[in-house]
């Protein structure tokens, strides 16, 4: 079956992998740990993937009263929650200072509807907003079946849907707004701060791979390797000659193959060659 894969601990403390089935839809018809969802709950998570409000859930184990908000898993259908304590809400997004209330808004799991945001092109935009407990960020709220919400997005749907999908921590460390958004963009960063299985720190560059969304990961700049290895035109000739077929004419006459680097006769007996004059072809007459 079609699933998606988590690292968990179990009840001695190990990590195990969780599967999680796809669902066909969201199950809203139950108590989820102890709290039952209202026709509101039902709508929003439904519409938005996310429920909208702040409620207290109970640990079935210890009986602990756990505040947190609940949004649904887009690939799976799964029901998320997620601590209050956990929300990390940012000071900025695209260009707009949040201030106290508009933070408090997105805290307390409600929607919040941006104006005067600044697009990757320049332009003005505006959207609503809203955090996710799945993805534990600050996400654009595109409403599955509302068209008209996309539409006030200013063009910009298909390009942000797809970047919520963009992983935002990399082994373990999380990228900050700036860091993330050139990651989005297809840009290489530095990231420093990792750990490796003995503990040891170190940093390197990353790279999405937008094709396949999977994260590309260096210890050199892969852009500042590019420029190293550019061909020469030296080499560009050799090439064009030896792999391509083509004639340089300066070497044309000349029966080996091109050394490196190689544009003419690299000595007497190829000079001889390729200043010998060309027999001309033989006319292939058709025998009556």
């Amino acid at each position: 079956m079609d699933a998606r894969l988590s690292l968990q601990h179990n009840d001695e403390g190990k990590v195990v992998v969780a599967i999680h089935g796809i669902r066909k839809e969201p199950n809203l018809n139950f108590e989820f740990f102890g709290h039952k969802f209202t026709d509101e709950d039902k709508k929003n998570l439904l519409d938005a993937g996310n429920m909208g409000r702040v409620v207290d859930l109970k640990n079935p184990k210890t009986g602990e009263t756990i505040p947190s908000i609940i949004s649904v898993d887009r690939l799976t259908n799964e029901l998320i929650a997620l601590k209050i304590e956990y929300i990390k809400i940012p000071d900025e997004i695209k260009g707009v200072k949040l201030n106290d209330e508009q933070k408090q808004t997105l805290m307390d799991g409600k929607p919040l509807h941006l104006e005067g945001m600044i697009s990757k092109k320049g332009t003005d935009f505006e959207a609503t907003v809203q955090f996710n407990a799945d993805k534990r960020y600050v996400e654009f709220l595109f409403d599955r079946g509302n068209s008209n919400q996309q539409t006030q997005s200013n063009g910009q749907n298909n390009q942000q849907n797809n970047s919520q999908e963009v992983p935002r921590t990399f082994r373990g460390k999380e990228l900050d707004n700036e860091q993330y958004d050139k990651f989005k963009d297809g840009q290489t960063i530095y990231i420093s701060g990792l750990t490796d299985k003995q503990g040891k720190p170190y940093q390197g560059y990353i790279t999405l791979n937008k094709e396949t969304n999977k994260t590309n990961f260096s210890f050199q700049n892969p852009d500042k390797l590019k420029e190293q290895v550019k061909p020469t035109e030296a080499h560009k000739t050799q090439t064009a000659v030896n792999s391509d077929g083509k004639t340089n004419e300066a070497t044309k006459n000349i029966k080996e193959p091109l050394q490196p680097k190689q544009q003419t006769p690299k000595d007497k007996k190829q000079q001889e060659q390729q200043e010998k004059p060309q027999a001309p072809a033989k006319s292939k007459g058709r025998k009556m």
